[in-house]
């Protein structure tokens, strides 16, 4: 795009303001394809609003400061970039495991409305940039992660045993396969001494082991009625 071009496109007018908005509404389609992908809890839609919204929101505030010379042209923006918390703390959850899921999903709708502000006021090549790593990182980066976290020495563990013997017997399986066993949290459904017994704790391994491998074996021990990563 040549230098005249760019220099209309900074300018507010109607022109200007509807290429801001559906370059907005694209940035956030592309960065909520990918977790509409996945189903999760914010996907295609959502994004596509927030960082339309964002782009508006800078319009917006454009806008006034052409009208009312001397206005902050930052303090809309500020407002979003900290209210966009409580949207995305929305798709945090904390399971009955005491898993957390959706921080990613939650700090990917700050960045998508971190794009549509740079849209909304103008700043292209940074929406544009930032949106492709965004992408990058929620999609293409995950594959290494996963990599990463397929041998592992620490393994964070959820499992439900019939007896709180078992719990005991749990604890020196793993002494003797040389695991070390912190963190321990047993909490029992019932009173009596063959309650149902939940254990949350951290599995700690001498040498790097692939977790899938750990997890079949573990599950497979006569006293475990229930296992699970966390």
């Amino acid at each position: 795009m040549n230098t005249e071009a760019m220099g209309a496109l900074e300018q507010l007018d109607a022109v200007s303001t509807l290429v801001r908005l559906l370059l907005a509404l694209l940035c956030g389609g592309i960065i909520g394809m990918e977790r509409e992908r996945k189903h999760r809890p914010a996907g295609l839609r959502t994004y596509m609003l927030v960082c339309m919204g964002s782009a508006l929101v800078m319009i917006t505030n454009q806008y006034i400061c052409m009208r009312f010379p001397g206005s902050d042209v930052s303090r809309m923006g500020a407002q979003v970039v900290s209210g966009i918390g409580f949207l995305g703390a929305g798709t945090i959850l904390v399971t009955g495991h005491n898993r957390v899921k959706g921080l990613t999903t939650a700090a990917g709708l700050w960045a998508a409305a971190s794009v549509g502000l740079a849209v909304g006021i103008g700043f292209y090549f940074g929406a544009i940039v930032g949106c492709l790593l965004i992408l990058l990182v929620m999609s293409f980066l995950q594959r290494i992660d996963g990599h990463v976290q397929a041998a592992t020495k620490v393994i964070g563990l959820y499992f439900e045993v019939s007896h709180m013997a078992d719990v005991g017997n749990f604890l020196r399986y793993a002494k003797s396969q040389g695991y070390r066993v912190t963190d321990v949290e047993i909490n029992k459904t019932g009173k009596d001494e063959f309650a149902e017994i939940g254990v949350l704790c951290t599995l700690r391994l001498p040498v790097r082991e692939q977790r899938e491998e750990i997890l079949r074996r573990l599950g497979e021990l006569p006293m475990i009625r229930f296992l699970e990563e966390v």
